[in-house]
C-alpha cells in the first residue's frame, strides 16, 4: 500500500523540510558553514523541501528535477523565495551544455537525497558532480543502501502485502517479477521497480566510487532506523551500532539509511 505522503504533495513538501532541518541540514553543517554567500544545488529536488533551511540561511539555492509536474510544486509552494531570487527550480538535466556552462565550478554544496540509488552510471555521474563544485565545496549523499529490507522501494507498491514485504527485490528478476505480479501490481509499477533494481547502490561500491572519483569522506552516518521514518512511520531514528557499520557486505542487509558528505 502506498504511502500517504506519496499522494499529499503538500505532506511530502513539509516532510522534507522537517527532515532537512532536523538531520540533513546539521550534517551538512558540520562540515561546511552555509551562509548568505554559499550557494546550493539539489538534484532530485522534488517539492523543494530539503532546500528551505539553506534557503532561510541565506544561500542562494538551485533545484533541479526531472520531473516536471515536481518543479511546477516547488515553483508554487515556494513562489515567494523564487519570486525574491532567493531560490531557482529547474526542469532539467545536469548533463546538459547549458546547465554547465552556467554553473561549471558554482556550487558550494550539492545535495542528493534519496536519488543516487535511482541514477544509471554512478560513477560517471558522480565525477560529473565534482566539475560543479567550487574549490573546497562538497557533496551530501543519503540513500539506502540495496540490501536493506526495502532497497527495492517496494513501500510504494499499491498492494498491501506487497508493499510490506522485505528482501524480495534481492530476488534474481523472474522471481521478483512474479511476486510483483500475484499482488497485482501494474506494467508501469514493475518497470519501476526493476528500474530500481538496476541502479541499486551498496556502501562497498558508493565508497569506491568516491574514491576512485578523487573524492574524500569528510563525514559518515550510517542508521539502523532512517532518519525520515519519524515522519513517514512514526519510528524514532537510530543510529547504526558501530560493531555492523565496521562488518563489510553485512551491513548492507541492516541498515536502512547511509549519510555522507564528500569533497
Amino acid at each position: 500500500m502506498a504511502l500517504h505522503h506519496h499522494s499529499d504533495h503538500k505532506a511530502r513538501f513539509q516532510q522534507q523540510i522537517d527532515n532537512s532541518q532536523e538531520y540533513v541540514f546539521p550534517f551538512i553543517e558540520a562540515t561546511h558553514s552555509i551562509t548568505s554567500a554559499s550557494k546550493v544545488l539539489e538534484v532530485g529536488t522534488g517539492e523543494g523541501g530539503v532546500l528551505v533551511p539553506f534557503i532561510e540561511k541565506g544561500a542562494y539555492s538551485v533545484g533541479v528535477d526531472l520531473a516536471p509536474e515536481r518543479i511546477d510544486l516547488a515553483n508554487e509552494f515556494l513562489a515567494k523565495e523564487v519570486a525574491t531570487g532567493k531560490a531557482l527550480f529547474l526542469c532539467q538535466n545536469i548533463y546538459d551544455s547549458a546547465f554547465i556552462s552556467l554553473y561549471s565550478q558554482y556550487f558550494d554544496v550539492i545535495i542528493l537525497k534519496d536519488v543516487i540509488e535511482h541514477v544509471y552510471e554512478q560513477d560517471k555521474f558522480i565525477a560529473h558532480l565534482k566539475t560543479l563544485l567550487r574549490p573546497g565545496g562538497q557533496i551530501f549523499f543519503g540513500f539506502p543502501p540495496w540490501q536493506m529490507p526495502f532497497g527495492g522501494h517496494q513501500q510504494v507498491c499499491r498492494t498491501k502485502w506487497v508493499s510490506k514485504l522485505p528482501y524480495y527485490h534481492l530476488f534474481p528478476i523472474p522471481i521478483f517479477k512474479a511476486i510483483l505480479r500475484w499482488g497485482g501490481e501494474d506494467d508501469n509499477m514493475i518497470k519501476e521497480m526493476l528500474e530500481v533494481k538496476a541502479t541499486g547502490i551498496s556502501i562497498e561500491r558508493f565508497e569506491r566510487i568516491i574514491k576512485q572519483t578523487g573524492l574524500k569522506v569528510l563525514k559518515k552516518q550510517h542508521y539502523l532506523i532512517n532518519p525520515i521514518y519519524k515522519y513517514k512511520f512514526g519510528l524514532e531514528p537510530r543510529k547504526q551500532l558501530g560493531i555492523i557499520v565496521a562488518l563489510p557486505y553485512l551491513r548492507n542487509f541492516l541498515t536502512t539509511c547511509v549519510y555522507y558528505t564528500v569533497g
